[in-house]
């Protein structure tokens, strides 16, 4: 076992510290990290009674949301602050939240 701490390659951000980018209305997205393959993790801040526009469908790859504050629905359930979920190839949600939230997504597949 190697005996001296390695940090190469490791990288790390403050997401209150990243421009915003607009997906839609009341819902801006921070990436914290993304590699050269397309996995990503993302934060993203719903507003009070915001709605992603349509069905986010998950045909590619998997996505994981840990919410980190508020209320987060995914248009069927209720998810709140320290939930965790897995939403695997196949699947379909509505991201929202009636009162707003912050939720850190992963998407680990290219």
């Amino acid at each position: 076992m190697k005996k001296e701490l390695n940090f190469k390659g490791i990288t790390s951000k403050n997401w209150k510290e990243i421009k915003g980018n607009k997906v839609s209305e009341g819902i801006p997205e921070r990436i914290v990290w993304e590699d050269e393959n397309g996995k990503k993790a993302i934060i993203f801040e719903f507003s009070p009674g915001s709605k992603y526009p349509g069905i986010d469908k998950h045909e590619l790859g998997s996505e994981q949301i840990y919410v980190i504050s508020g209320i987060f629905n995914d248009g069927r359930d209720d998810h709140s602050e320290g939930s965790f979920i897995n939403n695997p190839i196949g699947t379909s949600h509505i991201p929202q939240s009636s009162n707003g939230c912050v939720v850190l997504v992963t998407f680990p597949e290219s």
